[in-house]
């Protein structure tokens, strides 16, 4: 059975919007400024527009982060990932013992 990557996602809605808000933001920023860098065109409207699509993943990604601080489910998603990730770490170190 696959473990999912993220407990807040299988467990809040609304963390799981963010998150897609956020990663879609990162997304197009990256692949402006690729084009950007590929074509060596720039100029103060591509700076700008580069300034303006980075400001947007930096609110994307500060409300996503306050979500996830002010959510209880997200809060409860992380105390558990924290306990399985303590656990795994636990198991690793037990069964190095015994190498």
């Amino acid at each position: 059975m696959n473990k999912p990557l993220c407990i807040k996602t299988t467990v809040c809605s609304q963390y799981q919007r963010l998150l897609e808000e956020c990663e879609r933001a990162l997304e197009i920023w990256d692949e402006r400024r690729a084009e950007d860098c590929g074509s060596r065109l720039g100029g103060r409207e591509a700076g700008d527009e580069l300034l303006r699509l980075q400001a947007k993943f930096a609110r994307a990604y500060a409300v996503l982060q306050r979500h996830s601080q002010d959510c209880l489910l997200c809060q409860l998603a992380s105390n558990m990932e924290g306990r399985d990730s303590e656990n795994s770490s636990n198991a690793l170190s037990n069964s190095a013992m015994y190498v």
